[in-house]
């Protein structure tokens, strides 16, 4: 059942951004299904539901763990085109020359119903999990909050967006929110399997509509777009394993944020208090400082041993001083998601991001298909010495890091949020308020939030904080040197993320950031 923003179950339970996309995951629980079947039914309501955050012409990345030892990481991650352009003046955020990165959402999906089936004894099949997103797409469902505050944000950028318009058919007031060329494409994958989108009929056809549209991308990218398995990062907070995916993600920032605080113990300071927020602001800084080293690593050599090692982290808590704060140099990148996570009644977990990048990601339509492309590419660099350089076939810098905290070998935390750089800021805070003040899963998601860096509403480098921190604590972290900037009480700036906590006796309790539309659902 759902109470009170915060959800409690034995059987099993799912949280999203989008209560259709919960409702869905819980119902494949409730017929018996596995967290992995639950993920991907969600998965493919949001990217109907939430198309401006997610979709078919984005990407995902996955963690998965159970209680017998069972750990993998999914990097549903496309890769850059085989021929690029050149781009004398940088990659830009929008547009065909900004959706230079395959797309490989549909194909995680796929990949992570093999594990359920080979690891979990899954029986789930793609074309029945995506029946409750081809209904929504045919039918139509009330346009979200969030989705008209982006539509109306980007009001006078989507009329400039060849066939964006073309998507939906949702022009009247109070008609369901339409999109009957995504249920056609979604019906295809139903009939004809996930490769379909990058080796069939369905993929000639985005292939061909990418081309006209102007982007790079070829049918051999759709081709070559593959699903990798990867070995999860790992760090100890205070008796808690904190599972991370590793690079091309940043990942070991939100570990190495986590392993600075374990350094400063927190927990002896005021939950949300200028002292508390002043760590973990430091902290975030000095993480950051080796986040532009993180790139694909089949390209460049990732230290992240080193970034993890006790000697540096030991380094960076003594840097800290407890009384001035550290500038801040970092160009700061805007970005959405979204993230939701499941777990089931045998206590087996998936922590899941699906991404455009940008909200609306380029806002180049491939074709007919209804298929929203990712800007994903945007995030490379051009600077030659840099170690996220463009690349034919290489995988950009990634931020998603969806997250899972296991107490003596088994989940006891699932944990992610929306927005891009601040993702391993808010991730350390509703961390820190669970781990370190014994934060309900609502509790820790309501507390007031910062956000370091330019967003698109202010490009000073400043100390985003929501009001609902405190005129008293503004105060302090101003006279500490923190150019505190401050923003309404559940900004939308300020993530989105979500939580399912799992006690040692398999009882469950969730929640959904009250700055979504979503909720975390039980069985």
């Amino acid at each position: 059942m759902h109470t009170g923003g915060e959800a409690h179950s034995r059987r099993g339970m799912v949280t999203s951004p989008d209560l259709s996309a919960s409702a869905a995951g819980r119902d494949v629980l409730a017929a018996g299904g596995t967290a992995v079947e639950a993920v991907v039914a969600a998965g493919a309501v949001l990217a109907v539901t939430y198309p401006h955050f997610c979709g078919l012409g984005g990407d995902a990345v996955w963690l998965l763990a159970d209680g017998k030892g069972q750990r993998d990481c999914l990097l549903g991650i496309g890769q850059a085109a085989a021929e690029l352009p050149a781009y004398p003046d940088g990659i830009p955020p929008r547009g065909p020359l900004s959706a230079i990165t395959s797309a490989c959402l549909v194909d995680s999906w796929d990949t992570a119903l093999a594990f359920s089936r080979q690891a979990w004894g899954g029986t789930g099949t793609l074309a029945d999990l995506l029946e409750p997103a081809v209904r929504l797409a045919e039918d139509g469902f009330p346009l979200t909050a969030s989705q008209a505050w982006w539509r109306d944000y980007r009001a006078k950028d989507i009329t400039n967006w060849p066939g964006f318009l073309s998507l939906f058919d949702a022009d009247r007031a109070g008609m369901p929110f339409r999109q009957p060329q995504l249920a056609k494409t979604l019906r295809r994958i139903q009939r004809d399997g996930s490769r379909d989108f990058y080796e069939g009929a369905l993929a000639a056809d985005i292939a061909r509509g990418l081309q006209a549209a102007g982007s790079p991308l070829r049918a051999a990218d759709l081709a070559a777009t593959r699903t990798r398995h990867a070995e999860p990062l790992s760090l100890d907070y205070r008796g808690t394993t904190l599972l991370a995916p590793p690079p091309p993600t940043q990942g070991v920032t939100t570990l190495a944020i986590m392993g600075i605080l374990s350094r400063l113990d927190p927990g002896a300071l005021t939950a949300g208090g200028p002292d508390h927020l002043h760590l973990l602001v430091e902290a975030v800084k000095r993480a950051f400082l080796d986040r532009r080293g993180i790139a694909d690593p089949d390209a460049v050599a990732q230290r992240t041993d080193e970034w993890l090692s006790a000697d540096r982290l030991d380094a960076h808590a003594a840097s800290i001083d407890a009384g001035s704060a550290m500038a801040w140099p970092h160009r700061f990148q805007t970005g959405d998601t979204v993230f939701l996570a499941a777990c089931d009644a045998q206590g087996r977990c998936a922590s899941v991001l699906q991404s455009l990048y940008f909200d609306w990601g380029s806002g180049v339509v491939a074709g007919d298909t209804g298929i929203l492309w990712q800007n994903r590419g945007a995030a490379f660099s051009t600077d030659t010495g840099d170690a996220n350089r463009l690349r034919p076939g290489k995988r950009p810098f990634y931020t998603l890091n969806p997250g899972i905290g296991l107490k003596d070998g088994r989940p006891s935390l699932l944990y992610g949020t929306q927005g891009a750089d601040g993702q391993p800021q808010t991730l350390s805070l509703v961390l820190s308020n669970m781990l370190d003040f014994g934060l309900s899963p609502a509790e820790a998601l309501a507390a007031p939030r910062f956000l370091l860096g330019r967003t698109f509403s202010d490009t000073r480098d400043s100390l985003k904080l929501e009001v609902s921190a405190g005129e008293a604590t503004i105060a302090q972290l101003s006279q500490r040197g923190h150019e505190v900037a401050p923003i309404p009480a559940f900004s939308p700036l300020a993530g989105q993320a979500g939580m399912i906590q799992i006690d040692g006796n398999g009882a469950m309790r969730g929640a959904h950031d009250p700055r979504s539309d979503g909720a975390a659902i039980g069985v």
